[in-house]
């Protein structure tokens, strides 16, 4: 899915090419064409380790395990990224109804959709609807004591 809305220039930018070799073609049709992985599926649906999630495409810290929470839906769900600058939200209106998408602000990367007032009892009462494929996972024991800068 090609998007013609107008984003302010990503830290990170590559062209089509650099893309594709560096991301599997599953991964690329989801962060650089705005696919969705088959629910159920994704190797982080039902991860529960303590731990930081990075956009898959150039690494930044996008959300923490302690705003995931268990909502069923088949993705990972968070109630909120780790800070509101680290993710881009933008209207949806393809499929015949109306959705929020979520990219990472670094890359521009396609990260999946955020739900908003469906009474999960979360503190934000938001739904981030996150593809596994989007994220790459590190345990807390190995982690970084600081996220690098965005742009880095």
């Amino acid at each position: 899915m090609k998007r013609t809305d107008e984003l302010p220039p990503a830290p990170v930018a590559k062209s089509d090419a650099q893309w594709r070799a560096e991301l599997s073609p599953q991964e690329y049709a989801v962060l650089r064409e705005a696919g969705t992985e088959r629910p159920f599926t994704g190797e982080y649906t039902d991860n529960h380790r303590v731990g930081i999630y990075r956009c898959r495409a150039c690494g930044t810290e996008l959300f923490r395990s302690d705003h995931k929470f268990d909502s069923h839906c088949g993705w990972p769900s968070f109630f909120t990224p780790l800070a509101g600058d680290r993710v881009i939200e933008r209207s949806d209106d393809t499929l015949g109804m109306h959705r929020v998408e979520v990219l990472c602000a670094n890359c521009h990367s396609h990260l999946g959709h955020v739900f908003a007032g469906e009474g999960y009892g979360t503190p934000t009462d938001l739904r981030y609807c996150i593809n596994s494929i989007s994220l790459t996972f590190e345990d807390e024991a190995t982690a970084p004591a600081t996220d690098p800068a965005p742009n880095a």
